[in-house]
């Protein structure tokens, strides 16, 4: 009976470990650069330090205050890499493909989920690969990033988030405006 009772929970090991979020799995490993931001968070940095009469301010409280987490992957492991690839591959089928932009060996993809109109998204998933050497952050080249975005996310304005908080590829984001 002991032998069967094991049998079944090494069978289950690798199921459970299957549908773990790829941000879970990599939170505390030290070949990955990881960040991540609460909705507490987001309204604490709504009310900090801010200009309410500032229109750019406004606009920048408005979408902060409608955020529902940030997460941020970075490394430079080629095997997490391609972890991240896979991940993103399944993700990515749920979601709806909004943009590629390739530059050299760089590219990066934006992936969204709707929202309430064309300009709004209820998640942004950017993924970056070939950033090898371009790149530094907090003394670790990296090659591979993933960000994930939930709440109510005006595309128009995201790009000003991303470039405040120093994203790589961020500034890619401008260019959904254009489109």
């Amino acid at each position: 009976m002991k032998k069967i009772l094991i049998l079944v929970m090494l069978l289950a090991v690798p199921v459970l470990t299957f549908g773990q979020n790829i941000f879970e799995k990599y939170a505390d490993n030290d070949n990955v650069m990881f960040v991540s931001i609460s909705p507490k968070m987001f309204k604490m940095l709504a009310t900090v330090g801010a200009d309410a009469d500032d229109p750019e301010t406004k606009d920048y409280l408005e979408m902060v205050k409608n955020m529902k987490s940030l997460r941020f992957l970075a490394t430079e492991n080629k095997a997490i890499a391609s972890d991240f690839t896979s991940w993103v591959n399944k993700r990515s089928s749920k979601l709806d493909e909004l943009m590629e932009v390739r530059d050299g060996d760089t590219r990066v993809k934006f992936y969204v989920k709707e929202g309430k109109d064309e300009t709004h998204v209820k998640e942004l998933l950017m993924y970056i690969t070939g950033i090898e050497d371009k790149v530094k952050l907090k003394d670790r080249s990296i090659n591979t990033v993933v960000v994930s975005l939930l709440g109510d996310i005006d595309l128009t304005k995201i790009s000003k988030l991303t470039s405040q908080m120093n994203i790589p590829g961020g500034e890619h984001l401008k260019q959904v405006q254009k489109n």
